[in-house]
C-alpha cells in the first residue's frame, strides 16, 4: 500500500470516528441510508411497493426467446414418503419412503415393511461438531447424494451403525419412547428439466445480509442470456431499496413478507429460489409456503438446519454510533472472511457489487432481527423440493459442517464444494458456480420403469404348473409306480 493510499485510508477512518462520536453526543442516528442513485427505471429495474412507503428495487430481465409450448410428459416422479418424530430427550428420527421402498415392500415375501432407509439425528448445535448419524437400515440416496465425500459418509455410516447395534442391548427403549412430535409426508413430486426456452420457468435470487442483488451480476448476465427470465431484488435497506428508520423493519418475518410478495408478483408455473447466507432462510421460507409453485432451490453457503435466534454476546449489539466508528473495521474482517483470498480484485468486486456496503443502523437491525423459530431441523425436513448445496471451501463464516448437516436432513438434497472459493463464492468462482448451478436447473431424475407383469407365453412354465396339478388331483395316475399295491 502507498503513501497516499495509506493517507487515504486513514483519513476515512478519522472521518468515520468524528461522525460517530458526533452522534453519540447529539443522540441522532448516523448515516441513515437511502436508495442509492441509479440509473433510470429502465435497463430491467423496476420498484415495487410492497407497503406503503416500502419500496424494492427489482432486476427483473425478460429475455428475448423463441417462442415454444411449455414441456409436457417429460420428467420424473419422485415419491416424496416421510416420517418425521421428535422424542422430548431431543431425539429426531427420520423414515424414508419412497419408490425403491415401495417396489420392496411389495416383492418382501416374510411381510415385514421395513424402511427404505432411517436417520436418527440427535438436535444439537451444528456449528459445534458434525452430528452423529446412525442409519441401521439400507442406506438412501436421497441423503447422501451429490456430497462429494460421499465415501467417507458412507464409511462413517457404517460405523455408526455398528456401535447403533452393539449399543442396542443397552439401550433397547431408546425408540420406544412417547414422541413429543410426529409430521408425516406423503406426496408425489414431478421434476423435469428447465431450460431458458421454457416460458414457465423463472429464476429468483435472493441476497444475505449487506450484500445487494448487485452481487448476482454474473448469474444474472449468464442465465438471461441462455433465455432464463430472471429476478433479483434488493432487501430493504440495501442497494437501491428504502430504508425505513424503525428496527422492526428488519425482522425475519417482515423481510419475509416482503419476499412472499416479490414472489407472487412474478412467479410463473415453475419457480426456482437461488438464496445466498440469510437469503437461504428466505427461499426455505418460500418453499415450504409454496411447495407446488417451487420447483427447485439452490443454497449457497446457507448454513445448517437451525432455527435462528440473535445472539446476545454478539458486536452487533453495540450502540449504532459506536458500530459507525468500526465501520471500517468491519468492512475489512468482511474481506477477510468472506474471500479466500484478499487482493485488489476483491476490493473491486466489492467496490462495484454494492456488498457490504449498508448503514450501521441496517446492520444492526437485521442482526438483531434474526429471530425465526419456526425455522428449525423438523421444518427443513419437511421440505420435498429438491435443493442444490453450494460451498465454498474456505468460508470462515459457515463451516462445511453445517451444509453437511443440511444435506443429511433434506430430502432430495445434493452438496457441491468449491476449493477455491470462500463466503462470497458466486463473485470469486462465477463460471464453475454458473456451470453448477446450469447443470441442477437441467437435471431431472430417471422415471423408475414399470414393474414387469408375468408373461402369458411361458409354455414351459405353464406346462410344469398342469402337470403339478394333474399330479395332486390324479395321484395314481400322475406316480403309477408308488401308487402300485403293495404285494
Amino acid at each position: 500500500m502507498g503513501p497516499a493510499a495509506l493517507n487515504t485510508r486513514l483519513a476515512a477512518m478519522l472521518t468515520s470516528f468524528l461522525e460517530g462520536l458526533l452522534c453519540c453526543f447529539t443522540s441522532k442516528p448516523t448515516n441513515i441510508v437511502v436508495p442509492v442513485e441509479t440509473s433510470e427505471p429502465a435497463d430491467g429495474y423496476e420498484f415495487v411497493e410492497v407497503k406503503p412507503g416500502r419500496i424494492l428495487r427489482v432486476r427483473h430481465i425478460i429475455p428475448d426467446r423463441p417462442v415454444v409450448e411449455e414441456p409436457t410428459g417429460l420428467g420424473g416422479s419422485v415419491s416424496c414418503k416421510r416420517k418425521i418424530t421428535v422424542y422430548r430427550n431431543g431425539q429426531l428420527f427420520i423414515e424414508n419412503l419412497g419408490d425403491r421402498a415401495s417396489a420392496e415392500l411389495k416383492s418382501c415375501q416374510n411381510g415385514e415393511t421395513e424402511p427404505n432407509s432411517t436417520m436418527e439425528v440427535e438436535l444439537t448445535d451444528c456449528g459445534n461438531s458434525s452430528p452423529p448419524v446412525s442409519i441401521p437400515e439400507a442406506r438412501s440416496d436421497s441423503l447422501t447424494a451429490g456430497n462429494n465425500g460421499a465415501s467417507d459418509t458412507a464409511a462413517a455410516v457404517g460405523e455408526a451403525s455398528a456401535a447403533g447395534q452393539t449399543d442396542q442391548s443397552q439401550q433397547p427403549r431408546k425408540r420406544r419412547r412417547k414422541p413429543k412430535r410426529t409430521v408425516v409426508i406423503d406426496c408425489e413430486r414431478k421434476i423435469s428439466a428447465c431450460k431458458g426456452t421454457h416460458p414457465d420457468v423463472t429464476l429468483f435470487f435472493i441476497h444475505g445480509v449487506g450484500g445487494s442483488l448487485d452481487i448476482w451480476g454474473s448469474q444474472l448476465d449468464f442465465f438471461s442470456r441462455l433465455g432464463y427470465e430472471v429476478i433479483a431484488p434488493d432487501l430493504a435497506g440495501h442497494g437501491a431499496s428504502s430504508a425505513p428508520q424503525i428496527p422492526a423493519a428488519y425482522t425475519f418475518y417482515a423481510l419475509a413478507e416482503d419476499m412472499r410478495i416479490i414472489f407472487k408478483r412474478y412467479a410463473r408455473k415453475r419457480n426456482i429460489l437461488i438464496g445466498h447466507s440469510y437469503g437461504v432462510s428466505f427461499c426455505t421460507f418460500l418453499a415450504h409456503e409454496y411447495p407446488e409453485q417451487i420447483h427447485k432451490m439452490v443454497m449457497i453457503n446457507g448454513g445448517g438446519p437451525t432455527a435462528l435466534e440473535p445472539s446476545l454476546c454478539s458486536i452487533f449489539n453495540l450502540p449504532t454510533c459506536v458500530l459507525h466508528c468500526l465501520s471500517p473495521l468491519l468492512a475489512w474482517c468482511f474481506l477477510k472472511a468472506g474471500f479466500a483470498r484478499q487482493g485488489a480484485r476483491e476490493k473491486q468486486l466489492l467496490k462495484e457489487n454494492n456488498a457490504f456496503n449498508v448503514s450501521s443502523f441496517v446492520l444492526r437491525a437485521m442482526m438483531s432481527g434474526q429471530y425465526w423459530p419456526e425455522g428449525d431441523e423438523v421444518y427443513h425436513a419437511e421440505l420435498t423440493v429438491p435443493v442444490l448445496l453450494v460451498h465454498g471451501m474456505h468460508d470462515k463464516f459457515v463451516p462445511v459442517e453445517e451444509d453437511q448437516r443440511m444435506a443429511e436432513i433434506l430430502l432430495m438434497a445434493f452438496l457441491k464444494v468449491l476449493e477455491d472459493g470462500s463466503h462470497m463464492v458466486m463473485m470469486e468462482c462465477p463460471d464453475p458456480v454458473n456451470t453448477l448451478l446450469h447443470e441442477f436447473f437441467l437435471w431431472e431424475p430417471l422415471t423408475l420403469p414399470a414393474p414387469k407383469k408375468e408373461s402369458k407365453t411361458r409354455p414351459e412354465t405353464a406346462k410344469a404348473r398342469t402337470d403339478n396339478t394333474q399330479a395332486i388331483a390324479e395321484p395314481s395316475k400322475a406316480r403309477p409306480a408308488t401308487a402300485k399295491p403293495a404285494q
